[in-house]
């Protein structure tokens, strides 16, 4: 289903449009991997002291945390997944359109886009679980600023 919308949304789009797309889904899935790294390894305590200060997102924080191994799951398999698939079927798409506009290989264009997206993903997962085993606190609080954020509007 999500590479039939990607799909369909990048039908007519250009090839900046496209680029654009398959950038933001590497970073969707790189940045949801650093919040799924960063819950299992952020501390509760610190947390406490900011909800007892009345910190906006630091009750929310204290949650993620209590609930990291499904916050992670969803974060890391379900989001991370989601992106990858997406990127792939995106790439397979510049992959054809390049081949066909300008008549360079199928192979050469599908080695080029793969081990972009590749060296990409890879990179930025990489880059990131580090920052988030360093950061997790940090991390975890902007999340929790963020789901502070719009909690507030849902109400």
């Amino acid at each position: 289903m999500f590479t039939f919308l990607a799909s369909a949304a990048l039908d007519g789009a250009g090839y900046i449009s496209a680029m654009l797309a398959l950038l933001f889904f590497i970073l969707l899935g790189v940045v949801f991997d650093i919040v799924g790294v960063a819950v299992t390894a952020a501390r509760e305590a610190p947390f406490h002291a900011m909800a007892a200060h009345k910190r906006r997102g630091a009750r929310e924080a204290i949650t993620l945390i209590r609930s990291a191994n499904k916050v992670s799951s969803v974060c890391n398999d379900v989001v991370g997944d989601i992106a990858g698939i997406i990127s792939g079927s995106t790439s397979a798409l510049l992959v054809a359109r390049i081949h066909g506009d300008f008549n360079i290989g199928e192979l050469t264009a599908s080695l080029l886009i793969a081990g972009a997206v590749t060296a990409l993903t890879v990179g930025g997962k990489a880059v990131g679980k580090s920052l988030a085993m360093t950061k997790s606190g940090e991390i975890i609080y902007g999340v929790g600023r963020v789901v502070s954020f719009f909690r507030g509007r849902m109400k």
